[in-house]
């Protein structure tokens, strides 16, 4: 009996530090503490738990006081997707604009900067940067999140993002594998489908995760997409064949191997998270990741007692989830020795996010300085990655430059008729996001143009469509620094 128990509790611990639960609340619940002193080796934060950096820094501590190796981590990729910012809007680009640069010095340092501030609030794990080439200009999740369409940009600043975060102490988790760019259906919703060979697979979306590997990510994130050259039935995070045959057998990877959320829909609503968490570890997954909507400590418990019963029931062999367990583990030590210096460094570089901001905008036409502008911002529904908290657009930018600025938003359905009554003799400025995405927006703009020949055009998505209006601007991303970026130029200062 006592060997039994022992047993039954060491499952039980590697069960919970397998996951990587979310939770409600701005401190730290006590079912989550519980949890943590139990076994449970990291917990995930979203953007309802921060509102500002001493904050972050008191629940971190609060974590660390139960467990001092505990993995904090955080969806935080700068640009449109932040939940530091969540509120205000990022004081960095997102990986767009740092690929239309092209400077992999500047994407290193912007990175590094990022992670510096993650690690002064206690957190050391970042499920960042996407590695994903977006290759499908349809893609409704991905694009501003890409470094671009083209494989070998998207590989060296995949990389360089990966050492400059990782120089801070904070552990980069390159996603998602994979590849997620070549999709046109959003995983959060249902499960995305990419039906190419395994040449263009091995040319295209691997590399740039080759290029993370080689780099020393500490973990990858995997995607919950079907990919029939490499396995015909299951999506890849519970793919034995793409995690376990590719990722770590081909590809030579030694690292962390995450879920994205299992409570996206494309495992969810096809498998059930209980049943997918056991396929996923099953398969060669280390960590699942939940919590983005499901974040209480049933969920943890049933998580941790189907991992637990298929053990018991020889659906997943004990071995297989000590060892997940055992990697969980290895990377909070790294992760505990890396933090205290990288967060006691301080840095010069407070303003990098501006600067390259600035540096990523793209102008067609000839800047002349505008008065009294009308901000037409055309609003599309945002994707769930983004979320609906975190403002954007330039009228907040442009109006704190020019006081008599005045503004509306314009959302699907809305007409040009709508924009021009309401700017009465003011220039408009129109701001979209991904117009080539939404036939609505080029309609509108289309007619502004027509009928005001002065508009100007802010695109802060994927700049596909065709640039039009008296002046263009392209920031390759809608983060509060692209905003600035473009008021200034609209301003003339």
């Amino acid at each position: 009996m006592t060997v039994l128990a022992h047993r039954t509790d060491t499952v039980t611990r590697d069960a919970l530090a397998v996951l990587q639960p979310g939770f409600e609340g701005t401190t730290a619940p006590a079912w989550l503490l519980r949890q943590v002193a139990e076994g449970l080796t990291a917990v995930g934060l979203f953007g309802r738990n921060i509102t500002s950096a001493a904050q972050l820094r008191a629940l971190t501590a609060q974590l660390r006081a139960e467990r001092d190796d505990v993995l904090v981590a955080i969806d935080e990729e700068g640009g449109d997707v932040t939940r530091l910012e969540v509120r205000d809007g990022s004081s960095f680009p997102g990986n767009l604009a740092l690929g239309a640069v092209d400077d992999t010095d500047l994407t290193r340092d912007v990175a590094r900067e990022l992670g510096r501030r993650l690690a002064e609030c206690g957190v050391n794990l970042n499920w960042a940067p996407s590695a994903d080439v977006n290759s499908d200009p349809n893609n409704p999740v991905i694009g501003v999140r890409s470094f671009g369409a083209d494989t070998a940009l998207v590989a060296r600043h995949t990389a360089a993002y990966v050492e400059g975060l990782q120089a801070a102490g904070v552990a980069a988790c390159t996603k998602h594998f994979p590849g997620h760019g070549d999709t046109s259906v959003d995983s959060h919703h249902a499960l995305p489908r990419i039906d190419v060979g395994l040449d263009t697979l091995q040319a295209r979306e691997l590399v740039p995760f080759k290029a993370a590997v080689a780099a020393g990510t500490k973990a990858i994130m995997s995607a919950h997409i079907l990919v029939p050259a490499l396995d015909p039935t299951r999506p890849a995070t519970l793919s034995p064949q793409i995690l376990t045959g590719l990722l770590r057998k081909e590809l030579g990877y030694e690292g962390l191997i995450v879920t994205d959320g299992m409570e996206m829909n494309a495992i969810a609503g096809t498998y059930g998270i209980e049943r997918g968490s056991v396929l996923a570890i099953a398969a060669g997954a280390d960590a699942i990741c939940v919590g983005g909507g499901l974040a209480d400590e049933a969920t943890v418990l049933r998580l941790r007692d189907a991992l637990v019963a298929a053990v018991r029931e020889g659906a997943l062999p004990e071995e297989r989830l000590a060892d997940a367990a055992t990697r969980v583990r290895a990377l909070a030590r790294w992760s505990r020795r890396a933090l205290p210096d990288a967060a006691a460094e301080g840095s010069g570089a407070s303003g990098i996010g501006l600067t390259a901001a600035r540096r990523a905008v793209v102008v067609t036409g000839a800047p002349t300085p505008v008065a009294a502008p009308y901000v037409a911002t055309l609003s599309p529904v945002p994707n769930i990655a983004v979320g609906d908290e975190t403002p954007w657009g330039v009228a907040a930018e442009l109006a704190a430059l020019v006081p008599d600025t005045e503004a509306g938003v314009y959302p699907k359905g809305s007409t040009a008729g709508d924009v021009l009554a309401a700017a009465g003799g003011r220039t408009v400025v129109a701001v979209v996001r991904d117009a080539h995405r939404h036939p609505w927006m080029s309609e509108v703009l289309n007619a502004l143009v027509a009928a005001r020949p002065d508009t100007v055009v802010v695109e802060m998505g994927v700049p596909l469509a065709a640039p039009r209006g008296a002046l263009y601007l392209a920031t390759h991303g809608a983060s509060r620094v692209c905003g600035r970026a473009a008021a200034e130029i609209i301003a003339g200062v």
